[in-house]
């Protein structure tokens, strides 16, 4: 299994569908953002090959080469999405789900209506700039997994019922039932109606809160992809402390001018301590001292009906590969399980076989091992999948491969209770 993300380009393609003209051309080297551009007559190929099997009823989705994958997706007849990627290990399936958050970044910020009746190419050309910043997260080394998974990233804080109660009877005093407290673009906190947003503005919210440079205080307007594509709300953020947020998605009502300081201290203030300690939890999702054991590297746990997920690279940060390895490695594993072994997630579009056909055959756990069986030397890791919960663990080389899956029951028992 290759390491998805290592070095290697990604060329993102946005063409209007009737016309074939560019829209605009996103590039990244290596997970950082990168000026190249692809040649205007390789866009016009990569377009035309794809309008000519369309013209002959054929539905022309990916093709590779032998150092490069390529996947087209159309929405709406109006917009057409293309992504070159050729960096080690990429998969369709981690293409696929990039051009739907693409997609989906779109409608958040242009609204739907823009993107499917397209009156003036230039006018949207300039519109779709303010798409920029968060599209090129999708294309960079993120610490999120989201993008991915489909899942809203999630941390666990160490008084989250106390910060739950907190964020209910503030979000009755500003007078809307959507509201959330975001942690480097993951969600510690949520009210119920925050949290019954469907994919992918579950998702594409907290990112984007995440992409932002630091501000004060936001009024923000956006699309909800799914609940409300062509009529606009607006997306209110308060920093509470450094990387720390409190987002409001609502109507014409409150005003920014409405949650004045006073509001803020009232019901912030007292809970100034346990937003503290919820700050290191960007990047380790897990409390402090939550009881994990020493050869785990890294985990992945998604709850599959409620679309969350938690992610981290941090258990034990002082041991190899480095965070951004084991982050490629944890992708793409689980581009690998998901596309091949696991039944298809809730409310996926991926082509499947007749998964009732095959119910009897359903697989549980799956593991894979890099290098040899001596102490010392290579990766391992494992899947496993107990009812809406799947866990996926990377371990350090000292793991016996026969304890794999001991260790991954051990362990998804021990944070169930948590998501």
């Amino acid at each position: 299994m290759g390491e998805e993300g290592t070095e290697g380009t990604v060329h993102l393609l946005c063409l209007a569908t009737s016309s074939g003209v560019p829209l605009f051309c996103r590039s990244s080297r290596g997970g950082a953002p990168a000026r190249q551009q692809l040649p205007f007559p390789v866009i016009g190929s990569l377009n035309g090959v794809h309008m000519f099997g369309q013209n002959l009823e054929v539905q022309l989705s990916s093709a590779r080469t032998e150092d490069t994958t390529v996947v087209w997706k159309s929405f709406h007849d109006s917009i057409t999405l293309i992504v070159l990627s050729s960096e080690e290990g990429t998969s369709e399936l981690r293409l696929e789900r990039l051009l739907q958050m693409v997609f989906g970044a779109m409608v958040l910020l242009v609204g739907l209506e823009e993107l499917i009746n397209i009156s003036n190419i230039e006018r949207l050309k300039k519109d779709l700039r303010a798409t920029f910043r968060l599209i090129d997260s999708f294309l960079g080394d993120s610490e999120l997994i989201g993008d991915l998974t489909h899942c809203v990233d999630c941390v666990v804080p160490p008084e989250g019922s106390l910060l739950q109660e907190t964020l209910s009877g503030f979000a009755e005093a500003a007078g809307t039932a959507y509201v959330s407290l975001v942690v480097s673009g993951r969600v510690v906190a949520a009210t119920e109606s925050w949290w019954c947003l469907r994919t992918p503005e579950a998702v594409l919210l907290p990112w984007l809160v995440g992409s932002l440079p630091p501000q004060a205080a936001r009024d923000y307007p956006v699309y909800l992809p799914h609940g409300s594509p062509t009529v606009p709300h607006r997306l209110l953020t308060l920093t509470l402390l450094p990387d720390l947020e409190l987002c409001l998605l609502c109507g014409p009502c409150p005003p920014l001018s409405q949650l004045d300081p006073q509001l803020l201290e009232r019901w912030w203030q007292p809970m100034l301590d346990p937003l503290r300690a919820s700050l290191p939890l960007g990047p380790r999702a897990l409390p402090s001292g939550f009881p994990l054991h020493t050869d785990i590297l890294g985990l992945l746990l998604l709850h599959l009906e409620l679309k969350r997920c938690l992610f981290t690279v941090e258990p034990s940060g002082d041991k190899d590969p480095s965070p951004e390895q084991r982050r490629c490695l944890l992708r793409s594993f689980y581009t690998l399980v998901t596309a091949v072994h696991f039944p298809p997630e809730p409310g996926q579009q991926e082509k499947v076989e007749d998964t009732a056909h095959h119910q009897t055959q359903v697989p549980r756990a799956c593991y894979l091992v890099s290098g040899t069986e001596e102490p010392g030397t290579g990766w391992r890791l494992v899947a496993l999948q107990l009812g809406p919960r799947r866990l996926l663990l990377l371990l350090s080389a000292q793991s016996p491969s026969h304890g794999l899956r001991s260790l991954a029951t051990h362990t998804l028992h021990a944070l169930t209770p948590l998501l």
